[in-house]
């Protein structure tokens, strides 16, 4: 089923749609080839995972993002897309607040389902909220997308038109973990204690270590993305969800991002609560889950605490995203934690990731520094002067690189 978008679409319109596997593939392929005919407009997208948006299109598409992750990449480095940086927590804020204007909103939905309406299926995020200021709302409604317990999210929603449409959703496989992953999970176990209420990103750091957690009791799950790791853990009955604060016997996450599997898993599962980002990553809800435990990953790491998650080798490929969200919330948690976990080194070795001095922006503040993990150990930073965490942050950093590390920080001096 097509749509002509010219019925809907005016000239300079801002365009959002739902990010990463939720991304509703039939209206966006349509919106590319129709981009010519609609006069130029922008398109806000999150996380992307399949090759829609193209350099090319930006003859007519001017692209905006909050992160360079996935095929963002790309879109970046060819200068056809722009960034505008932001916490998960705060991207509902922008159609209101700066470029990214939300005059239409594309969702994603489910069919209708025991309550007789759709759902939002496998993504909340912050499209509700796009929605509710956007002027046109256009739906696609897919025969395959799991109607989960989100029909209410919609309520003060208009919808202006739908497309019907009966095909696969977007997979992520899983990542293989291989031997300095699995020692890296072995070194974070120590900070992550029954009862735990987890935070996790997506990929294969923060899969092996939620695949070591098998012998905890009675974890609690509250991140922003879920994935089909978590299943394991559900199944397995590692995670019960029963001593969590908030929404106690309920898993909570904003976006899944797996394969059919979690799906299906998620497909009227009424212990799985999907929520939007206002609500998954706001310091509110985080501070009142103890044990809260914020499990992400990073480019690099300074000596001192500070987090780079952005920047490589001067190309955009991360984002500022929930990792501040989560950090500030676990360290506001009653007996809460922030692992930062990453391998030691980079380029088979040549680079350090434990770093003097990053090599772009910092994510992440030293102020807000907790743990930091590598394959070689932890290092406590929390309540460390400067000088001990340089001391802890070389212990932890590759043996073939602390010589120079510890050489660099006596030419430079700690700042």
């Amino acid at each position: 089923m097509t749509i002509d978008f010219t019925r809907w679409i005016r000239p300079g319109d801002g365009i959002w749609w739902n990010e990463c596997t939720a991304e509703p593939l039939t209206l966006t392929e349509a919106l590319v080839s129709q981009r010519q005919a609609l006069g130029g407009c922008s398109v806000f997208v999150g996380p992307t995972y399949t090759a829609t948006l193209q350099p090319e299109h930006a003859d007519w598409l001017s692209m905006l993002s909050y992160c360079g992750i996935g095929e963002n990449r790309k879109l970046l480095e060819a200068g056809a897309m722009q960034l505008i940086p932001s916490h998960c927590s705060q991207l509902h804020r922008l159609p209101s607040e700066g470029a990214a204007k939300a005059d239409v909103v594309f969702l994603h939905l489910s069919p209708e389902g025991p309550d007789g309406r759709r759902s939002l299926g496998i993504a909340n995020d912050y499209l509700i909220a796009a929605a509710k200021q956007a002027r046109v709302v256009i739906a696609e409604v897919n025969q395959q997308m799991p109607w989960t317990f989100t029909s209410h999210a919609l309520d003060g929603v208009k919808i202006d038109a739908i497309v019907e449409s009966d095909r696969p959703l977007i997979e992520l496989k899983r990542s293989a973990i291989s031997e300095v992953e699995s020692r890296i999970a072995q070194h974070a176990l120590e900070f992550i204690g029954d009862r735990s209420v987890l935070e996790m990103g997506i990929g294969a750091i923060p899969e092996s270590i939620l695949s070591a957690l098998s012998d905890r009791k009675d974890l609690g799950i509250h991140t922003g993305m879920l994935g089909d790791v978590a299943v394991d853990l559900i199944e397995c009955g590692a995670v019960t969800n029963a001593f969590k604060a908030l929404d106690r016997g309920l898993t909570t996450a904003g976006v899944l991002m797996g394969t059919r599997r979690l799906y299906e898993f998620a497909r009227h599962n009424a212990l799985l609560n999907i929520q939007p980002f206002t609500y998954v990553h706001s310091h509110t809800t985080l501070a009142q889950l103890e044990q809260f435990v914020a499990i992400n990953s990073a480019i690099e790491v300074d000596l001192t605490g500070q987090v780079g998650a952005e920047v490589i080798d001067g190309k955009y490929i991360g984002a500022t995203g929930g990792q501040v969200d989560f950090t500030r919330g676990a360290l506001a948690s009653k007996g809460g934690r922030s692992i930062v976990a990453l391998p030691s080194t980079a380029k088979r070795g040549q680079l350090s990731r434990i770093v003097v001095n990053l090599q772009g922006p910092a994510t992440s503040l030293r102020t807000d520094a907790d743990v930091v993990v590598t394959e070689w150990g932890s290092a406590q930073l929390k309540g460390q002067t400067l000088q001990e965490r340089v001391k802890r942050m070389i212990e932890i950093a590759h043996p073939e690189h602390r010589e120079k590390l510890a050489r660099e920080v006596h030419e430079q001096g700690i700042r």
